[in-house]
């Protein structure tokens, strides 16, 4: 890897944003592509903080602060890149389920997909499954991300899932759940695709899907 690519990945990874945007420029006008800077500087970095994160040696703050980071150059780098490359792996619908207004891990997964390649379509918290539904349909996009935190609003998952059905969208579109009351048991009685243990699995959970892997 380029010393320039490095210095980034490491600028990630060590959460030093003292000059960070000057160093995503100096690779810009070393010749590299902007999507070549996020793949391999910015979501190599934060695929890493999100390691620290799992193993304890992160707590949530450092992640929020490196996911900040990735989340300003990745929009500095998205002005330059060619038509076609932004979201090139397609796009996912994100939302926190009616009733619910937790918001943090949502935000972590938007970042870790957006830096992946994802066009990420965020509605925000306490969305009604009708709005999740309707926003599939005019988007086109083929994957759903649900985060509930509270057990009490689990049913939201299920009122999404059913809408989907009713729209005639459920065949195409492939719905994956998280957040601290969700697991792979919730998955199957919601009938849902996937369940992702962390915000950093996320990344797996959506690229097995376009992939068709068994999640």
């Amino acid at each position: 890897m380029k010393q320039s690519l490095l210095d980034i990945r490491n600028a990630v990874t060590e959460i030093r944003d003292e000059d960070f945007n000057a160093l995503v420029l100096r690779c810009l006008q070393e010749g590299h592509t902007p999507m070549e800077i996020v793949e391999e500087g910015l979501a190599r970095g934060l695929e890493e903080v999100g390691r620290r994160f799992e193993e304890g040696e992160y707590f949530l703050a450092d992640l929020i602060l490196a996911g900040d980071m990735v989340t300003g150059a990745t929009d500095m780098l998205r002005e330059k890149m060619p038509a076609g490359e932004t979201g090139r792996k397609g796009k996912v619908v994100l939302a926190t389920v009616q009733g619910d207004v937790h918001d943090i891990g949502k935000k972590v997964v938007g970042i870790m997909l957006g830096a992946s390649g994802y066009e990420v379509i965020d509605l925000g918290t306490d969305v009604p499954a009708a709005k999740i539904v309707e926003t599939v349909r005019a988007t086109g996009s083929s994957m759903v991300g649900l985060s509930a935190l509270l057990t009490t609003m689990v049913h939201g998952i299920g009122e999404v899932v059913a809408g989907l059905v009713e729209a005639g969208l459920r065949d195409r579109v492939k719905v994956a759940i998280g957040g601290a009351c969700c697991s792979q048991r919730l998955a199957d009685e919601m009938g849902v695709d996937a369940f992702g243990e962390s915000a950093i699995a996320a990344v797996r959970v959506f690229d097995g899907f376009r992939d068709g892997a068994a999640i």
